[in-house]
């Protein structure tokens, strides 16, 4: 998955809309995200991450807390993200819940709440809706949850660890699902058991010879 385009409106620490070109970095490394303390370079990872699950990058920061404190009641808070995966191009737009003013003339100066909502535009032109809709749609493109994607996709600060003390078998399930290898293992266990039927089988018959001879002296 390569970022096209990313922008934040009343996101994190940016108070109003905030556009990132990500194209203009091209298709061939790795991007180094770097600035002062407070710059905002986590918030672009929680962007990301939150555009595609719903969720920030980190496990200390959840969606209620992501709308700008500093931002005017009347800007909206959302993310909005176009990508790049298996050369066809996606676009997809949530915004959490959060409070904003009434729209409606005899409530003015009141706030009400403003739903969370999510949607993905696919490359047939089609629209997927809903926020559970749209968590499954990510899931079956990406082939990893949000958990997985935050360990290898992108390390946001203070994570990089976490990577590095996972266990084997958390390991292995990551790499599964990202070089799509659960079938050898499905043909893995299949061979295993054939092979337990066929030792069964085997023993039984060393058995049945054993009694056989024993018979002749």
């Amino acid at each position: 998955m390569r970022p096209l385009y990313l922008e934040m409106s009343a996101f994190g620490p940016y108070a109003d809309v905030t556009k990132l070109d990500m194209d203009k970095l091209g298709n061939k490394g790795i991007y180094l995200i770097t600035g002062d303390t407070g710059a905002g370079k986590t918030t672009i990872f929680d962007g990301i991450t939150y555009a595609l699950y719903g969720e920030a990058s980190g496990s200390n920061r959840t969606s209620a807390m992501l709308r700008c404190r500093y931002a005017r009641p009347d800007i909206a808070t959302y993310v909005e993200m176009e990508f790049e995966l298996r050369g066809e191009k996606y676009r997809i737009r949530r915004n959490p819940e959060y409070m904003r003013p009434s729209k409606r003339g005899q409530s003015e100066g009141r706030m009400t709440k403003e739903p969370a909502r999510a949607e993905i535009s696919l490359p047939d032109g089609s629209i997927v809706t809903g926020i559970s809709n749209v968590n499954r749609q990510v899931i079956e493109l990406m082939g990893l949850d949000k958990n997985q994607f935050t360990q290898i996709s992108m390390i946001a600060q203070g994570d990089f660890m976490k990577l590095l003390l996972a266990g084997t078998n958390q390991r292995m399930e990551i790499f599964r699902e990202i070089f799509n290898t659960r079938p050898y293992l499905q043909l893995q266990e299949q061979l295993k058991k054939e092979a337990g039927t066929l030792y069964n089988a085997i023993k039984d018959d060393e058995k049945s010879i054993r009694q056989y001879l024993a018979e002749v002296r």
